[in-house]
């Protein structure tokens, strides 16, 4: 028997796992573009990001790409959100959809925390971003599975619900980015400490800037000279080396690249 009880349990989790896989794939594109806009007003000091390039590949990769992140996600939010709701549910008596909401929440804040620990991201963040990613798919597969559908029934409603999902991501970002919740983009304000370490130019400049206030220059451009025909009218520049001291002052390193910090 209790082979048996395993073998049940084991076949309920593929089943589980098999509705999970295209309800996660359906809402990641969604999930992305909100992402995409938030982050387009947080962009933040030294982490830029080519948009149109990061787009262009996620029209090209998705199709392939969904599938694995289905399985990703359910197999780290959705199905330990399931295997935690089967026991709240026969033992509190409650709605199996508010225990699958609660074991939902837990289970992201647990991998929030552990986020929190290795990678040091804000944890109120993570948790509530997990939250939200596997809330739906929790919900969504006690539907699924209750359904006599294919695998090719399920993955085509799949991708009309991830049309329908995107289509109101890009209406409420659009919406919150011109009525207010999404504040505009605004350069960055890097602090001092930011500001401290060796920046490099493409050109080979170089500028060193201690937490003490000293500056160490090499090859900094000081002023134009003349026109040179030879380099085909280019404008060429006295460059300098030296050292002196600093003060954080907006605007004035943002086109260098940061070589160490």
């Amino acid at each position: 028997m209790g082979w048996e009880t395993t073998r049940e349990r084991l076949r309920a989790v593929r089943s589980d796992l098999a509705a999970a896989i295209p309800v996660n794939a359906a809402q990641l594109p969604a999930a992305g573009l909100l992402w995409w806009i938030w982050n387009t007003s947080q962009d933040r000091y030294d982490s830029g990001y080519d948009g149109a390039w990061g787009i262009f590949c996620l029209l090209v990769f998705a199709p392939l790409l969904l599938p694995v992140l289905g399985l990703l996600l359910s197999a780290v939010l959705t199905l330990p959100a399931v295997v935690l709701a089967r026991p709240m549910t026969r033992r509190s008596g409650g709605p199996e959809w508010a225990c699958r909401t609660v074991a939902a929440a837990v289970v992201a804040v647990g991998w929030g925390a552990v986020a929190t620990v290795l990678w040091h991201r804000p944890f109120v963040t993570t948790a509530s971003v997990l939250t939200a990613l596997g809330l739906l798919p929790a919900l969504g597969i006690a539907y699924v599975r209750t359904r006599s559908w294919s695998g090719w029934g399920l993955w085509w409603r799949s991708a009309l619900a991830c049309a329908v999902l995107f289509a109101l991501a890009l209406g409420g970002g659009l919406a919150a980015s011109l009525s207010g919740p999404v504040p505009p983009y605004e350069p960055p304000r890097p602090t001092g400490a930011q500001l401290t370490g060796t920046w490099r130019g493409d050109d080979g400049t170089g500028l060193r800037l201690e937490r003490a206030g000293r500056a160490e220059a090499r090859e900094l451009p000081v002023e134009p000279t003349d026109r040179d025909p030879a380099t085909g009218g280019h404008r060429d520049y006295v460059v300098c080396a030296g050292s002196g001291i600093w003060k954080p002052d907006a605007g004035a390193l943002r086109t260098l690249d940061r070589a160490d910090g």
